[in-house]
């Protein structure tokens, strides 16, 4: 286990809520940070770097010492044309935590790394994972098997396994993680950090509409398909949105029919169809309600530490 110092007693709970495109907002990073976990915000979900800067000093001014770090996500792709502009505003503002998706590139490491900040990638595959740990980031968040948003298909078990042959720095595992009981055997397999997205959609303060959010409290596992059809690379979707949105789901589920070569579409493109095609991860079952973010902390606290005194009994009960 490896937790870098910036994080060290500064959690409530080992937990980063993921940024969720078109989702994730200020409120919600600093009901995150207020309530002990790392909130973050993809750089993209305002619609210019100015915009941008603005969400960073709203959020700079609500948190207080005693409130945990917070992230931005940056999409590290060429389709990205804001990636430099909004990179030299995370480093005016000292940006605690860079979280970089759909590449990892040593010298957006070392510019994060200049004013001592961190920079976690999400990966899918070992070989993604390898390139990242080349290019410098303290962090990889292992993007497992029934996650929301770009997920991966393996499972955690060999995903996290195969990482850790190589990779001792922090680890963070997604996929499925919505009880504090969860957030525990993700540590168990090997990872530092549980990274939560669909649960924090179905929580009051986002910027998910009334509907998504009814839609993920009323979805199941089998109503998420893994598709490239939205984003160009594959991603997890709601069944029903795609169904709205037109798409033909029975060219979807056919597997040998989805060209997975295709590009990342613009950003343009993707943000315009992600307003009406919803992502969510397969853990969509396991979540009934929409708290606020403080009530779910401290369910999810109350949870993990439950499953650490049922942890102790089992081990009593199984190694005499």
């Amino acid at each position: 286990m490896s937790l870098p110092t910036l994080l060290e007693q500064r959690l409530r709970l080992p937990v980063v809520a993921a940024p969720m495109f078109l989702v994730s907002n200020p409120q919600l990073v600093l009901a995150c940070c207020q309530s002990g976990i790392v909130g973050s915000f993809p750089a993209l979900n305002q619609r210019d770097s100015s915009g941008f800067n603005t969400w960073l000093e709203e959020i700079e001014a609500g948190l207080t010492p005693e409130s945990a770090p917070y992230a931005v996500n940056l999409i590290v792709h060429g389709s990205n044309p804001r990636l430099q502009a909004d990179l030299a505003i995370c480093v005016e503002h000292r940006v605690p935590i860079v979280i970089t998706s759909l590449g990892a590139v040593k010298e957006v490491v070392d510019a994060v790394h200049s004013y001592g900040g961190l920079v976690f990638h999400d990966v899918t595959t070992r070989r993604h994972a390898e390139k990242a740990a080349q290019a410098g980031v303290d962090g990889l968040i292992a993007v497992a098997a029934g996650a929301g948003g770009h997920a991966g298909t393996w499972s955690p078990f060999a995903l996290i396994a195969e990482i850790r042959q190589f990779f001792d720095k922090t680890l963070l595992l997604a996929g499925c993680l919505n009880r504090g009981h969860e957030i525990l055997a993700a540590q168990l397999l090997g990872a530092d950090l549980a990274y939560l997205g669909t649960r924090f959609i179905a929580t009051q303060e986002n910027n998910a509409t009334t509907a998504y959010k009814q839609m993920i409290v009323d979805a199941k596992a089998a109503d998420i398909i893994h598709t490239p059809a939205v984003s160009g690379v594959p991603a997890s979707f709601m069944r029903r949105s795609l169904e709205l949105a037109g798409y033909d789901l029975d060219q979807l589920q056919n597997k040998a029919e989805v060209n997975y070569g295709e590009k990342l579409k613009p950003i343009s493109d993707e943000a315009k169809a992600w307003k009406t095609v919803w992502s969510a991860g397969q853990g969509v079952g396991a979540i009934g309600d929409l708290p606020t973010v403080e009530a779910l902390v401290a369910r999810l606290d109350r949870e993990y530490r439950a499953a650490h005194s049922q942890a102790q009994h089992l081990k009593n009960g199984w190694l005499r």
